[in-house]
């Protein structure tokens, strides 16, 4: 049985979403079927689907999520569903030249699913676009191994 990875992406200026396609194209093969869901088209129930979930979103503003992920953040700090059956990642996106609140979006999405009870695979990815790497390429190398923590977590076999 296929692994199913949806991606959820927040996104101002469509980097996250490039990254998100990268890792769609990179994952998706007969044995992982990837869906990427841009926020705004999501709500809680998104988390009740079958196997993994990852969660791409960049940083805006003073630290906050982006603009098409606010209301989906809100629902899950209001709503508070019980998250214990998630297993999730984090690829988040950054400038640290915003020292102050460099990768706050992924921070911040990270530390609800916790507080909610979902368990994080692997660590959270905090791509600096600073860096002069790209987040695509950041993506691409990170990718294989997530997937294989991925498919340990929902007790897939590589």
């Amino acid at each position: 049985m296929a692994l199913k990875i949806t991606i959820l992406v927040g996104t101002m200026t469509g980097t996250a979403q490039l990254v998100a396609q990268e890792l769609e194209l990179a994952w998706g093969d007969d044995d992982t079927q990837v869906e990427t869901l841009l926020m705004e088209n999501a709500d809680p129930s998104v988390f009740q689907r079958d196997g993994v979930t990852l969660i791409c979103t960049s940083t805006y503003g003073q630290g906050d999520v982006p603009d098409n992920a606010k209301a989906l953040y809100e629902e899950l700090r209001t709503e508070r569903p019980d998250l214990s059956q998630v297993r999730y990642g984090v690829f988040g996106l950054g400038d640290r030249t915003y020292a102050e609140t460099f990768n706050f979006g992924g921070k911040r999405f990270d530390e609800l699913l916790a507080g909610l009870g979902a368990r994080r695979i692997g660590e959270r990815v905090q791509h600096d676009a600073s860096s002069g790497v790209l987040a695509e390429e950041t993506a691409e190398e990170w990718g294989a191994e997530w997937l294989t923590l991925a498919r340990e977590a929902a007790g897939h076999a590589a």
